[in-house]
């Protein structure tokens, strides 16, 4: 399924969706989609009712892990130590001491957003609206934001042959 609802997916704050309705624009199950939440794949905005809502950026990140499961048959473990990956310490420039008590520093198997000891800065901060989330809504961003804060300036430049 070849699917996108904007050519360059952004966090909108405009709440879209219903769970049904993206489950049937990503093609999967309600369930499904409330196993990806389970996971950690996929931080849900609820309303007070709690009922929840998929902007198109939720909608777009669960196509990159439809993407990642059918076609390039990662494992949900495998895309929660993926999303482990990201250098949240270095987006939110963390400060060495608050890095070393932090949970998300700490493990390597699952997202920041799941630690269950988070830093100072991120205790009371709600996860979904976190550049750390945010910035990674598609297969793309996510390799960019991972290259960007991993490999060093020279290895990232995309034109340039090895």
């Amino acid at each position: 399924m070849s699917f996108e609802l904007s050519a360059r997916p952004h966090f909108d704050t405009e709440l879209l969706y219903t769970v049904g309705e993206a489950a049937d624009l990503v093609g999967v199950s309600i369930s499904t989609i409330r196993m990806y939440e389970r996971e950690g794949l996929i931080v849900t905005n609820r309303r007070q009712s709690r009922h929840r809502r998929y902007t198109r950026a939720d909608i777009n990140r669960l196509l990159c892990i439809r993407k990642m499961i059918r076609e390039e048959k990662v494992s949900i473990a495998g895309i929660r130590r993926i999303l482990a990956l990201i250098p949240c310490w270095k987006i939110k420039n963390c400060p060495e001491d608050a890095r070393t008590a932090c949970g998300a520093f700490q493990q390597h198997q699952a997202p920041c957003w799941m630690a269950s000891s988070r830093s100072w800065d991120c205790k009371s901060a709600e996860c979904r609206l976190c550049p750390v989330y945010t910035d990674v809504a598609d297969c793309h961003s996510l390799k960019q934001r991972i290259a960007l804060y991993t490999l060093e300036p020279h290895e990232f430049e995309p034109s340039r042959k090895r």
